[in-house]
């Protein structure tokens, strides 16, 4: 018996340490990875959510997980680990006869590879010393038994090895724990409500050795009718959990997937070049959509495939990057099609039966698909391309069969979207929309979108490189049936369906990126009603529409009560104090959501004066000498308001106030602010042009020092002066302060306030912006002596438009040379000043591990 238990424990922990992961990217198909190096741990909760899904799984699911997320901070979520799920804590139902858990998922959450994890971890005795042998079973593989047979036997035929030991096996069911993964792939169903179950000889299953289905095999070790004392994990798709609600289950839980921090360790995971990954994460979740999938672990791969290539190649321009999920999905087939495309012929006939298959099945919710099924559409499985079908091994009594299926149900539905445009008739596609926009079970929400955005040329061109223009016909009819569908849900009623339809719409709107089409509805819109509907995340921009105090009001009754709206930009407006007095009593509701606040306001016609003016060509077009600046009317007399609003809500973490009038005595009030410990801002950014002066930073100074959580600070063109910096220097030394970046552009410095400065490069902060001041060749050699020494922790320094002389553009050249006590990733910006030879310089350096790359 130990012979056997070792031997099992060696070939689980052989079949379990590894991943299998289809590679798109390169030349190879797959790639293997150990499974420690790339598992990220999933968030599982001790209990399951609604078992009913109607909408398709990425939008419900998507719109629940915020608010998951910010439970799991507040450490609201009881979490459990896949060691605890046979814990007696766990249980809702006492058993002595043993005990079964359930945990739920939706597809590419995880379960397969949690199970794989669990095994690794029990082979080599990391969790379950209490379990002498664990067995494993796909329940898709147990489709194919057809006949009666008895627990030994189909042991035997996953285990071979066990031979005569299993008699031994049953005096000891407390030592044994069976998996079925799958139970929503599983073709029997299994009535646990059925009482002729316990009662009726042929649906009895209680001895080992009697035969039965396969099916009675499952519930009798469920129910514990077999093998009273071992312990079941059934894995499976929340919409068969309604099978089990009778079943003997005591622990329920559910894998909510990645939640907060666990997102960016995937990324991490994904790519080797941690800066790649970096580059991806940061492009995600600066987008509301991507980063609402990024929950599912599929999702995160289907993203990092696609996205990669856009901060690893050269010749793709950052502006190109996908941001809509149709633009995802097409550069994901993309990157297929210019890997693998060699390897088919007509590459669009064989979309389109793939695609016409693909929409069968979004029909018919079916995700796997047998020889028949591509029989029947004139497939053959040589034609398919890793990344779009993936091959999967059925056992039955003496073969082994294959079946397809696509590597989630999202790539199966962009496919089947991506066929509309592939077929030669374009009245096809009204025909197709009009009968899937009537189905009201969310079967079509993602499809519709996909179709809707790849009327986009920039979701169809990647596409038509490999596949051939679509046809124009085909684009102009969906871009129509857009068009029909804005307007006419705009004129239906106020139902929770039709709402549900309208929101669905304008997401079809923003995937088609239409803008023509987006400003002909905006003009046609009035008042738009959401209520009763989960939604994401919210942004509003109201820039540049001349609103006033009166609208002021109604923004501040929808602050208060709104759960959504979490970014609201109010500039270029004429709000003044009196409009910003009403929203800080809005703001200080404890319903308001907000989180980030712009309030620039467009007032006056004002130049900018700068003691050194650099050229106007090299500036941004809203910075430039005699161009019109943003200025705002708002003054220190609503900065009490602002500072009341700061230290009672709760949510609110970015404040822009820049080109305003707040001057020394509204920062005074902002500072005392910042100090109050419920105060959460993290970035005051902006408070350039507003009038400071070295006044101002005695009381951020003070602020700065308690407040830990602030981490941005932006004082562009004020009149800090050098007394203003010695001051703020004193702050950043303090072990307390947090900043990281800092903006100090056009603030009339000289080299007096050099020694000041360095004296911080070993603190917090790792950005510092001195643009366009008055430092010279003596505070350069200062600046450069700090940047030189091992604990620096600058990353980013600009010097542009100073007055470096040729020394001082020597001592940058000296600065180009010294590798050693200078960190990773560290990047200098200097010259566009006159030097005394007339000549412009542009140095940008970046250091990389020590090694010069030079831009």
């Amino acid at each position: 018996m130990r012979g056997v238990e070792q031997k099992h424990k060696e070939i689980l922990r052989v079949q379990t340490e590894t991943l299998r992961v289809n590679i798109i990217l390169i030349k190879e198909k797959v790639k293997i990875f150990q499974l420690i190096d790339r598992y990220a741990e999933l968030t599982i909760i001790s209990n399951v959510r609604d078992r009913t899904l109607v909408e398709h799984e990425l939008l419900a699911r998507g719109r629940d997980h915020e608010g998951w997320r910010k439970k799991d901070l507040r450490r609201e979520l009881e979490k459990i680990r896949t060691d605890q799920l046979f814990q007696s804590s766990f249980s809702l139902r006492k058993s002595k006869s043993g005990s079964s858990a359930a945990v739920s998922g939706v597809p590419g959450i995880g379960k397969t590879t949690m199970v794989q994890k669990m095994l690794y971890h029990w082979s080599t005795g990391k969790i379950y010393p209490d379990f002498q042998f664990v067995f494993s079973f796909k329940l898709r593989d147990l489709n194919t038994i057809n006949c009666r047979i008895n627990l030994r036997n189909l042991l035997l035929f996953f285990y071979p090895y066990f031979g005569n030991v299993l008699g031994e096996l049953w005096k000891n069911p407390e030592g044994l724990l069976f998996i079925f993964d799958g139970l929503d792939e599983f073709k029997d169903r299994i009535d646990f409500a059925d009482n002729r179950r316990n009662t009726e000889p042929q649906f009895m299953c209680t001895d080992p050795e009697c035969r039965c289905k396969v099916s009675d095999i499952l519930y009798s070790l469920i129910q514990h009718k077999l093998l009273p004392g071992c312990s079941v994990l059934v894995t499976s798709h929340p919409s068969a959990l309604h099978l089990l609600e009778k079943a003997e289950i005591s622990v329920w839980a559910e894998i909510l997937g990645f939640v907060g921090v666990e997102r960016k360790e995937y990324f991490n995971k994904l790519f080797e070049d941690q800066a790649v990954a970096a580059a991806v994460f940061k492009h995600v979740e600066e987008n509301e959509i991507l980063y609402t999938m990024c929950y599912n672990p599929s999702y995160c791969w289907i993203l990092g495939l696609s996205l990669g290539p856009f901060f690893t190649q050269r010749d793709r321009k950052q502006q190109q990057v996908p941001k809509t999920i149709t633009q995802l999905y097409s550069y994901y087939i993309y990157n297929i099609l210019k890997n693998h495309g060699r390897e088919i012929e007509s590459p669009r006939d064989v979309f389109l039966k793939l695609g016409e298959m693909a929409f069968t099945g979004v029909s018919e919710k079916k995700i796997v698909y047998r020889n028949g099924d591509l029989i029947k559409y004139n497939l053959q499985p040589s034609q398919f391309l890793p990344g779009f079908l993936m091959e999967l091994l059925e056992r039955d009594d003496s073969v082994q069969s294959v079946v397809y299926t696509f590597p989630h149900l999202t790539i199966q539905e962009f496919v089947a979207a991506l066929a509309q445009f592939l077929t030669p008739d374009p009245k096809d596609i009204q025909k197709v929309l009009s009968e899937v926009y009537s189905e009201e079970d969310g079967r079509f929400e993602i499809f519709l979108r996909f179709v809707a955005g790849l009327s986009s040329p920039q979701s169809a061109r990647p596409l038509e490189e490999f596949l051939s223009p679509f046809l124009h016909q085909t684009t102009c009819r969906v871009i129509d049936w857009v068009k029909e569908n804005v307007h006419g849900q705009l004129q239906n009623g106020g139902t929770k369906i039709v709402k549900r339809n309208l929101l669905n719409t304008f997401h079809y709107l923003f995937e088609s990126q239409n803008k023509a089409l987006a400003q002909a509805t905006e003009g046609s819109v009035g008042t738009l009603v959401f209520s009763g509907l989960r939604m994401t995340r919210l942004t509003v921009r109201l820039c540049n529409n001349t609103l006033t105090v009166s609208c002021a009001k109604d923004l501040a009754s929808a602050l208060s009560t709104n759960r959504s709206l979490t970014n609201l930009d109010l500039s270029n407006n004429k709000l003044k104090d009196s409009g910003v007095k009403l929203l800080s009593a809005a703001l200080r509701n404890i319903g308001s959501k907000i989180q980030k606040l712009s309030l620039i306001y467009l007032n006056s016609h004002t130049s900018l004066s700068l003691h050194t003016v650099p050229p106007t060509g090299h500036l941004p077009a809203n910075q430039r000498t005699g161009f019109l600046l943003r200025y705002n009317n708002l003054t220190a007399s609503c900065a009490e308001d602002l500072a009341s609003a700061l230290s009672t809500n709760r949510s609110l973490t970015d404040l822009k106030l820049d080109n305003n009038k707040l001057g020394d005595s509204g920062v005074k009030l902002l500072s005392e602010a910042l100090r109050d410990p419920d105060c959460k801002i993290q970035k005051l950014c902006n408070l350039c042009c507003n009038d400071l002066t070295s006044s101002a930073v005695e009381d951020l100074a003070s602020a700065l020092s308690t407040k830990r959580s602030l981490t941005d600070l932006n004082l562009d063109l004020n009149k800090l002066g050098d007394s203003g910096v010695k001051l703020l220097s004193e702050a950043l030394r303090d072990p307390d302060c947090k900043i990281q970046k800092l903006g100090l552009w056009g603030n009339n410095l000289t080299d007096s306030c050099a020694e000041d400065l360095a004296s911080v490069f070993n603190r917090s902060l790792t950005d510092l912006d001195l643009t366009a001041n008055e430092l010279g060749d003596s505070g350069m050699k200062r600046l450069s002596v700090a940047l030189r020494r091992p604990d620096c922790k600058i990353q980013k320094l600009e010097l542009e438009y100073n007055q470096f002389s040729q020394s001082g553009e020597n001592q940058l050249k000296l600065l180009q040379g010294t590798r050693s006590g200078l960190r990773e990733n560290t990047m200098f910006t200097a010259g566009k000043q006159q030097t005394p030879h007339g000549r412009k310089l542009r140095k940008c350096f970046q250091f990389r591990k020590n090694n010069l790359f030079s831009p």
